[in-house]
């Protein structure tokens, strides 16, 4: 279980197990029932759920280190050999979400760096596993198996959660077998954790802790509302504050990884924040609450589709946008092909837009920045890119032109401005603004150079 600020423990505190001893007097059992009314109980669900959720064991190759080693010319002095390898051991959780094809959503810490990744079933049967795909920005992977009478998990709507709700986390923390503890929701929406990525987690007091990472979070219907992802843990355990990834983002994110292998992810292309009273005055609106947009990113979806800056969204796709989180839900779980409906409020009339999500949209320069004009830009699709953070061609240029004469050539990718990493046209589009020179580091030919201008 990952805690915010810390992706690792570096120890346990030790477990004390206490024994109950018999007193001699014999125990009474519990009744069944009560005036005639059964006891609840949670075992009937969790006997059909547990079924659904596995060990996730990895091996790691780790290489020892040692300052010297790092030295070539002391190796090649002394002639050491490379740095010897030993093998570490992890483990968390995951979850059977198809039990047809084998397919099993966990965290993408449980498995990152994994030279071998283990499943253990509920009923000890033990299988090799297949990494399918990752997605670090919401941290999910899909993980499949080959195996027969295999228990899926079902879905729930997670946008249809309360604060307040019933909940049941299953996992199998501190390298335990199964374990089951119980809460309630106590949040919805919680960002900012200073952990990397898209944050959108569901809070809960259900006791998580390291090794249900990757777990299921059900409601008392056995559906599941969530993937437990992290614990706020200032001692090393659990404290009664965990989170985990909402259903509605894992099962888009699962889907995509498992028909694509990776996650075409495209962008509605707008930025947005929280409406107050002053904005809702400066635009003549009535409105309290809401969220308005406040850049519309030049080229993009949203822009091409007609939504401005000033505009108060309103809804996407029929559901409300009340905070920012919601809005960037639907910025996450948008994939290539896609086409929203997108209603906002604009000089107090409601008006409707689709918004088709792209890939490789092209982009004048100009709109850019002027010494871009003549040049057409194009957001690259993930697995061209060089790293995590390029990702801008320049698909053309005309002779002549301003982009032409301060040194871009058709094929560059464009890097960094001016040693800011610019991953997609919106970044290149933010570090260029009201800016007049700039150095560009493109890659060309295989090769590195500068753009100045």
């Amino acid at each position: 279980m990952r805690a915010p600020h810390s992706r690792s423990m570096r120890g346990l505190a030790p477990i004390l197990l206490v024994l109950l001893l018999p007193t001699g007097q014999p125990q009474a059992a519990l009744p069944d029932e009560v005036e005639g009314r059964p006891l609840p109980t949670l075992a009937p669900m969790l006997e059909r759920t547990t079924a659904a959720v596995v060990n996730v064991a990895i091996r790691v190759r780790v290489q020892r280190r040692n300052p010297l080693w790092d030295d070539p010319f002391f190796r090649r002095f002394f002639r050491i050999p490379d740095a010897p390898v030993r093998r570490v051991r992890s483990a968390g959780s995951g979850v059977i979400v198809d039990a047809q094809t084998g397919h099993i959503v966990t965290n993408h810490h449980v498995v990152e760096h994994a030279a071998e990744i283990r499943v253990t079933l509920s009923d000890g049967r033990e299988y090799g596993a297949k990494l399918v795909g990752v997605d670090a920005q919401v941290d999910l992977a899909v993980l499949k198996i080959e195996a027969e009478d295999l228990t899926e998990l079902p879905f729930a709507n997670s946008a249809g959660l309360r604060v307040g709700d019933f909940v049941v986390a299953i996992g199998n923390p501190f390298g335990l077998e199964q374990t089951v503890t119980s809460g309630i929701i106590s949040a919805l929406g919680r960002s900012g954790l200073g952990m990397e990525g898209y944050e959108d987690f569901i809070q809960t007091d259900a006791s998580i802790n390291p090794g249900n990472s990757g777990g299921a979070l059900v409601d008392l219907n056995g559906r599941l509302v969530g993937i437990n992802a992290a614990i706020v843990a200032p001692s090393g355990g659990n404290v009664g504050i965990g989170f985990a990834i909402p259903s509605n983002l894992v099962a888009a994110i699962t889907d995509e990884l498992i028909e694509h292998g990776v996650v075409r992810r495209g962008r509605i292309g707008m930025t947005v924040e929280l409406l107050n009273a002053q904005r809702a005055a400066k635009l003549g609106s009535d409105a309290t609450r809401g969220v308005i947009v406040v850049r519309v990113d030049p080229g993009g979806a949203a822009d091409e589709a007609g939504i401005r800056s000033g505009d108060i969204l309103s809804s996407i796709d029929g559901h409300p946008v009340r905070r920012t989180a919601d809005y960037d839900s639907h910025d996450a779980t948008s994939m290539v092909g896609d086409t929203l409906a997108v209603e906002v409020i604009r000089d107090g009339r409601r008006e409707q837009f689709e918004v088709s999500i792209e890939i490789g949209r092209s982009v004048a320069g100009e709109r850019i920045h002027p010494r871009l004009e003549g040049a057409t830009l194009t957001d690259l699709h993930q697995p061209d890119r060089l790293s995590s953070n390029a990702g801008v061609l320049v698909g053309g240029i005309e002779q002549g032109t301003e982009a032409f004469n301060a040194g871009f050539r058709s094929g560059d990718i464009v890097l960094a401005v001016n040693g800011y990493t610019t991953p997609d046209i919106r970044e290149l589009a933010r570090r260029l603004e009201s800016i007049e020179h700039a150095v560009v580091r493109v890659y060309r030919n295989g090769f590195f150079d500068d753009v100045r201008f």
